[in-house]
């Protein structure tokens, strides 16, 4: 049950004066609200004995005033410094949340659904800030304010009495620990069903365009609901425990009064205790009906932000598959790139995507990688991009380990164009900047004019201004990829990384891209994947790649002489041209 204060504990460390500060108040309240009922209690038993007077009655009010406007201002000050301690770990947790998506790999992404995290970050964070906030509330309630008042009660009024009244909570504590237990596994549950419902939305959105293509409306609807009816199923599996809570109490709660009324009145009877001691015992009983269901609210709340924070951990505890290299090479700019027989093989496959792959690039050279569907063009340049472990062989960059590199160094000399382009849901402008969001006026039209963008611009609403919509959904598939050539070029990488990154536009215009990146470019390095060999003519080298394999290599002349498949692909593609 307080397992997950426990996991908290770094946070109550960091901010120990919060909750000192807090909890000492709250004490303090709990005890200024135990006098009210004790002077209560005694001013009966004075009207009573006939020795209330006008100005002792108007003394005791004043006090109860005085007492109350007290509690109310320390009430404040300890309710903001607690619950704003809440919305602190909330937001340092999803500050941590956001830091450890960016590290990962994609490989984690392979494994975790997006809605799933998606969840972890805002389900699960919500449930372990209520923990914070209210079920530490609840926690301080149920045990320390318990004790204070079952203490003022039997000093001050009679112990007895206590005693007795008491009788049943070991019993009601012992049922609601049960149900905690309950709360927890029913919980992760639902928690995970919810996952399971933000994927499915997330996925159903972005592929509206499908669904409606092939008139799955229905079908989508059908699977939703079939989502939604676990999700809902599971959460009345939770609410099915949680509405134990509050009867169990209320049936102890009763039975406290009942016990606490009939002692109580045979105690005055016997003259142990006093009508003004009876009344300020029943007014103390019901002061303790809020903490014994804090014991219910702390046990339901504790569990719930047990389960969520369990989830988060079990996020924040994966390690990245590349981690950063622990003695890293400083290096003040990129150079020669050499792959020497490299092997590789994605985690979750059972054969070689890479074999015995071997070439050196010069600085400022260009590459062209071509090869049939699926035969390793993305994989070699992935192996730059360090996404995945390093398989057998070794990758250099100036004569340094490609392992060794700081990440952040190695990342600031790419410019990456993947096959399929990823546009943030903001304007043009601020998708090209994303390369470099401090580029002059000057450099974002040069980018626009060498990714071939610049006549487009005038067919857009908004110009430079126009929202582009969800993952660039107003624009055509070509427009994308000029969009992302441009956010590459604007950043002026040592290393551009062009993958099948011109499928959308046709052979004049990516004849015009590849003539910008030539004059733009010239001594940086350029490696270029496509299956348009028109692209890759004017390459210094050519990988032709088979399964993996490279099975021809050189200049364009040179394979043009070899009459091998680089030679029978680039006449076919020059007929198609010409006949089209």
């Amino acid at each position: 049950m307080l397992a997950v204060l426990q996991k908290l504990g770094w946070f109550f460390k960091l901010e120990r004066k919060r909750y000192i500060i807090a909890i000492s108040i709250l004490i303090i309240c709990g005890i200024l609200e135990v006098l009210p009922p004790m002077m209560v209690g005694r001013s009966i038993d004075n009207i009573q004995l006939g020795s209330m007077t006008k100005s002792s009655m108007v003394v005791v009010l004043l006090q109860l005033g005085g007492l109350t406007v007290l509690t109310y201002l320390l009430s404040y000050i300890w309710q903001y410094k607690l619950f704003g301690a809440a919305f602190v770990v909330e937001k340092m947790k999803r500050s941590r949340l956001m830091r450890h998506f960016l590290r990962m790999t994609p490989s984690f992404y392979e494994r975790n659904r997006t809605g799933d995290l998606m969840a972890r970050a805002t389900n699960d964070l919500q449930a372990l800030s209520v923990t914070v906030g209210f079920g530490l509330l609840t926690f301080i309630d149920s045990t320390l304010w318990m004790a204070t008042l079952l203490v003022t009660m039997s000093i001050l009024v009679s112990w007895k009495l206590t005693l007795v009244s008491v009788l049943p909570l070991p019993i009601m504590a012992i049922l609601v620990s049960l149900y905690g237990k309950w709360i927890h596994s029913r919980f992760s549950d639902a928690q995970n069903a919810f996952g399971d419902m933000n994927d499915g939305v997330l996925e159903t959105i972005s592929g509206i365009r499908v669904t409606r293509a092939y008139v799955q409306e229905r079908a989508a609807e059908r699977r939703f609901a079939d989502v939604t009816g676990d999700v809902l199923a599971k959460n009345i599996a939770v609410v099915r425990i949680d509405a134990l809570f509050e009867p169990t109490v209320k049936i102890f709660v009763g039975a406290s009064y009942l016990i606490g009324l009939g002692y109580g009145a045979y105690l005055v009877y016997n003259n142990e205790l006093t009508v003004g001691g009876l009344v300020s015992f029943n007014v103390y009983l019901g002061m303790l009906i809020w903490p014994m269901f804090a014991i219910g609210e702390m046990i339901n709340i504790m569990q719930r932000g047990n389960a969520s924070l369990d989830r988060v951990i079990e996020t924040l505890g994966a390690k990245p598959d590349v981690p950063e290299p622990i003695d890293p090479v400083s290096m003040a700019q990129s150079g020669r790139i050499e792959f020497q027989n490299v092997t590789f093989r994605y985690p979750s496959s059972s054969v070689d995507n890479l074999k015995e792959i071997a070439f050196s690039l010069e600085q400022g050279q260009t590459l062209g990688i071509v090869g049939r569907t699926g035969s390793g063009k993305t994989t070699l340049i992935k192996q730059l991009l360090r996404e995945y472990p390093p398989g057998q062989g070794r990758i250099t960059i100036a004569g340094n380990p490609l392992d060794r590199i700081d990440m952040d160094a190695l990342k600031s000399w790419y410019g990456y164009v993947p096959q399929e382009q990823f546009l943030f849901s903001r304007t043009v402008r601020s998708n090209i900047m994303f390369g470099r969001d401090k580029a002059t006026d000057n450099e974002l039209e040069n980018a626009i004019a060498a990714s071939a963008f610049k006549k487009d611009i005038t067919f857009l609403p908004g110009g430079l201004s126009t929202l582009v919509g969800e993952r660039g959904v107003a624009l055509s598939g070509g427009q994308k990829q000029r969009v992302s050539i441009a956010r590459a070029l604007i950043a002026d990488p040592d290393i551009l990384m062009l993958d099948d990154a011109m499928s959308a536009v046709d052979a004049r215009t990516e004849a015009e891209i590849i003539a910008n990146i030539r004059g733009e470019r010239a001594g940086k390095t350029t490696l270029i994947a496509t299956h348009r060999l028109s692209a890759i003519v004017h390459a210094d080298w050519i990988l032709v790649l088979d399964e993996g394999e490279i099975v021809e290599q050189g200049t364009h002349e040179t394979l043009m002489r070899r009459q091998g498949w680089y030679k029978e692909q680039y006449e076919r593609q020059q007929i198609e041209q010409a006949i089209e």
